[in-house]
């Protein structure tokens, strides 16, 4: 066996020795010490301030190995043993340094005062590491599992309670060790972790963001980004300060660490106050730009952060400013994932309900052909087509029939999801605001449709299609075409229930208002009974049932006397 191994194999049965040792030895060990190591300190004449600041550090120690010692659990627990036997190390180095110093025998002035403050730094470390012991629960968390406190607790969660304490305690390397333990354990069974996690772990984690060490931000970001997605501690992570550091990362932190912090920002941007801090710090620039060159996953994820920012109104000018418009077109076009582009739909649609200028800003950066290209799949959804709604005021009917507005709207009033149909039916109205842009909706084939709308099991469709009709109905074309339609009169009828979650009732009061110019039309109200709704619709003061109501009254009392003359 050469030198090295030789070594090697005498350090680690030295270890072996050392961890036999109980804590109590190792306590009286480094009382023992304590009085040689301050005498050998003392009397170094060189570097005599950084000396000064030593002695000062050791003169601590007795004290607080005093509160340690006196813990129930001091004798049990590893991390105690481990702790005093840090100290001693501290303590042999204090004495090779103080021996080097009064003989003079070190290499440069320099290279001394480094490794004094380095030892300074150590003694830190250990009283730092003693007060965490004795202040943070660790102790009772983490027993070694022989002095089990509670007979339910298994080997394998003392272990997790351990590692949970290992990063609040020691250098970056035992962290570092513990947080690659921890995310094994959290992929193997999350369920078991999650509820031993405290506050002060939490802590721990989110001052390990912002290490040295970019292997130690790696892992800490990926178990941040863990437990923000899971739900289990929000509100620790956010009071400890978490967001700062999470957009520094996404700012400058390799690919994976940028993709893990964008997946815990989006998870915590859904709460509003955490969106303004998030936007606060600097967080949407970093976001923008994760999103124009990111993989799929952290676009996904900086997409969906943006659209929860843009749900405050409040931060929606900023955005713009920011140049969100462009990035959410782009990505609605090329977005990876489906979830992107469904992202920046819902966040143009935020955008969209902003102000005058966002709006004229997404009409010429070239959103409105992405949108309506957006609606042509198989199932529109709402966003998208609340934002074409929103937008309808901001460009010619003329420019609308050209990108063939209404064809797609009638598709989305046939396959639509429950809220973009509403929403199509809304566009509808807005579009339909003057006797040309009415008689091109009739000429569009969608009036049928709409009809069959005010039968649907969502009360928000049933009000905008009659909504629609109410509008529509002053249309000649259109009015002949209701007229033909059996089904128009008898669902508008339906409609004037006095049921306060019926909110279609004044609409369909009008929209039958401007079929009453029908004979037919009106015998099909009387025989499905809308005089009674009516007669409750007055009562209420709704406008225009009074009118129908005379209407109809008068056209019955009619009929009797035709009938019986």
């Amino acid at each position: 066996m050469g030198k090295f191994g030789a070594m090697a194999e005498e350090q680690q049965v030295n270890q072996m020795v050392m961890d036999k040792q109980s804590a109590e030895e190792w306590l009286s060990r480094v009382h023992s010490l304590i009085p040689s190591v301050l005498s050998k300190a003392k009397t170094v004449k060189n570097f005599a301030g950084r000396w000064k600041t030593i002695i000062s550090k050791i003169d601590q120690i007795p004290a607080c190995l005093s509160d340690l010692s006196s813990h129930p659990c001091f004798s049990k627990n590893k991390l105690c043993n481990e702790q005093l036997q840090s100290v001693v190390k501290t303590l042999n180095e204090v004495i090779e340094l103080a021996e080097l110093c009064s003989t003079d025998k070190y290499e440069g002035k320099l290279r001394m005062q480094s490794d004094l403050d380095a030892l300074s730094g150590k003694l830190d470390l250990n009283l730092r590491d003693c007060m965490v012991l004795i202040k943070t629960g660790v102790l009772g968390e983490a027993t070694l599992p022989l002095y089990i406190s509670s007979s339910l607790e298994t080997p394998k969660i003392s272990s997790l309670k351990e590692l949970l304490a290992r990063l609040q305690i020691g250098h970056l390397e035992s962290k570092h060790n513990a947080l690659e333990n921890l995310l094994r354990a959290m992929q193997e069974d999350e369920k078991m972790v999650m509820p031993l996690i405290g506050r002060a772990n939490v802590a721990a984690l989110v001052q390990l963001l912002t290490a040295t060490s970019t292997r130690i931000r790696e892992k800490a970001v990926n178990l941040i980004s863990v437990l923000a997605e899971s739900g289990h501690c929000d509100e620790w992570l956010i009071s400890e300060g978490v967001l700062p550091p999470l957009v520094r990362l996404i700012e400058s932190g390799s690919l994976e660490t940028k993709e893990k912090a964008a997946i815990a920002i989006q998870r915590l941007s859904m709460a509003e106050e955490n969106a303004r801090e998030i936007a606060g710090h600097g967080g949407i620039t970093p976001l923008i730009d994760l999103c124009k060159t990111g993989d799929s996953v952290s676009q996904a994820a900086s997409a969906a952060a943006l659209k929860n920012i843009s749900a405050v109104s409040e931060l929606r000018q900023l955005l713009g400013e920011e140049g969100m418009v462009r990035v959410a077109i782009d990505l609605l076009d090329h977005g990876i994932l489906l979830g992107s582009r469904e992202h920046m739909a819902e966040c143009l649609q935020n955008l969209t309900a902003a102000s005058e200028a966002l709006r004229e800003a997404i009409v010429s950066e070239g959103g409105v052909p992405s949108l309506l290209a957006y609606l042509d799949g198989p199932l529109p959804q709402e966003p998208a087509v609340t934002a074409l709604r929103n937008l309808i005021p901001s460009v010619n009917s003329e420019m609308w029939v050209a990108l063939n507005l209404l064809p797609r709207l009638t598709h989305v009033l046939k396959s639509g999801s429950l809220g973009a149909q509403e929403a199509a039916a809304s566009a509808l109205c807005r579009f339909a605001c003057s006797p040309e842009t009415k008689r091109l909706v009739g000429e569009s084939g969608c009036v049928a449709v709409i009809v069959k709308l005010l039968e649907s099991k969502s009360n928000g469709c049933r009000e905008a299609a009659a909504q629609a009709i109410a509008g529509l109905v002053t249309e000649g074309r259109i009015r002949r075409e209701l007229k033909k339609d059996g089904k128009s009169v008898t669902n508008l009828v339906m409609l004037l229930d006095a049921n306060p979650g019926n909110t279609a009732k004044k609409y369909a009061v009008a929209g039958l208002l401007g079929l009453s110019g029908s004979e037919k039309s009106k015998r099909m109200m009387v025989s499905y009974g809308a005089i009674g709704y009516l007669k409750k619709l007055s009562e209420m003061e709704v406008i225009g049932a009074d009118k129908l109501l005379e209407k109809l009254e008068r056209g019955k009392l009619r009929s009797f006397f035709f009938h019986h003359s």
